[in-house]
């Protein structure tokens, strides 16, 4: 079989990383598409993965626009050389008209419920795939599953934490340190959104700069007094980074949901609501606030148990009991589609053999 998955965003490569190995394992040929937005190419390569660039990510709304017939244009062209026989991604327009001007199938998988994009991509989808705590009804197309994007590739299984990598940012093995993230507010869902604002980002700083090392990871421009804590490593580096810290404050939706399926405790900070986060916060690893108001007093209180990482831990243990190996059941998906569709349709508990397996 040849599949072609098209890349969105750097997290696309991690959500479909052990997917494609696991593929290729099997005799089948991946091809990824992608823009240049962030370091997605750094990422296929890091990971061996043969891709092909379609052109440079455009923010603008004519861009946008123009962007739609070239993307469009382009993966037809490679589509036409490499007959994939079905296309797979993270609600990408550009995937579903190129497999619906093919006839060929687009399985998309969505966890952002953003509408914007999805009717752009739902009319030429066979099949999407959601958490089901996703609050979002796309119609007879979506199949619900009982787990999310993260722990599609940092199951152990998929995924071991290295502490030696922490060498390449000057972290002794034990030294404590902390990790914030923050983000640009660039994309076109975070308009009128907001997260912490400078003032308490310094206050937060200066209080754990006075009991641990701090590092900063920033999608946006620092001021000169914060550039001092980036961290400048490689983008496959970062989930050992986080798996080891004592605490991560985001802004970023998906960095906060990794850090607390490692077993580090998070906080995130943004008024948009993120169902996974939502859902972490049911188990006590992640921390959800709408504002800087009250963060503050949380970096206290976690900073301040000695027992934080082992409470995390075992939140981690027991949400992960809870849920199913995406990996697994994307794999049987695609290769038994559309048979498999109609099986998850018919007996939706049939996922449950998909459970995680804790002795892996």
């Amino acid at each position: 079989m040849k599949i072609i998955i098209d890349i969105g965003h750097p997290a696309h490569v991690h959500l479909f990383r052990p997917f494609a190995k696991e593929m290729g394992k099997r005799g089948n040929s991946i091809l990824f598409t992608y823009r240049i937005k962030e370091f997605e190419k750094e990422l296929l390569d890091a990971y061996g993965f043969q891709s092909y660039c379609i052109g440079k990510h455009y923010k603008s709304r004519i861009g946008k626009i123009f962007g739609l017939v070239k993307f469009v244009a382009l993966i037809l062209f490679v589509s036409l050389k490499f007959k994939p026989g079905i296309f797979l991604s993270h609600g990408s327009m550009y995937a579903a008209q190129v497999s619906s001007i093919l006839g060929k199938p687009h399985i998309s998988l969505e966890d952002t419920g953003n509408m914007e994009q999805i009717r752009f991509y739902l009319p030429f989808t066979e099949a999407v795939l959601t958490p089901d705590i996703l609050n979002i009804d796309l119609g007879t197309k979506q199949i619900p599953y009982q787990s999310f994007h993260e722990l599609a590739y940092l199951l152990p299984q998929y995924f071991t934490p290295y502490r030696r990598i922490l060498a390449n940012q000057n972290i002794n093995n034990n030294e404590k340190y902390a990790l914030f993230r923050f983000v640009s507010w660039n994309a076109t869902h975070d308009k009128g959104q907001k997260g912490l604002s400078a003032f308490e980002k310094e206050k937060i700083i200066e209080y754990l700069s006075l009991n641990m090392r701090v590092l900063i990871s920033s999608e946006a421009n620092l001021p000169i007094p914060l550039r001092k804590y980036v961290i400048r490593c490689k983008p496959q580096d970062i989930h050992h980074i986080l798996a080891f810290a004592e605490i991560v404050i985001s802004e970023g939706a998906t960095m906060a949901a990794e850090a607390a399926v490692l077993g580090t405790p998070a906080i995130y900070v943004n008024s948009i609501v993120a169902c996974n986060n939502e859902e972490l916060g049911k188990y006590g690893v992640v921390y959800n606030f709408r504002n800087g108001t009250g963060v503050l007093n949380k970096v206290k209180e976690i900073v301040g148990n000695s027992k934080s990482k082992e409470l995390a831990e075992k939140g981690r243990q027991e949400l992960l009991s809870n849920k199913i190996n995406l990996t697994e059941l994307l794999i049987w998906f695609v290769e038994n589609f559309p048979c498999s569709f109609r099986t998850l349709n018919e007996n939706p508990n049939y996922q449950d053999r998909f459970k995680i397996n804790f002795c892996e």
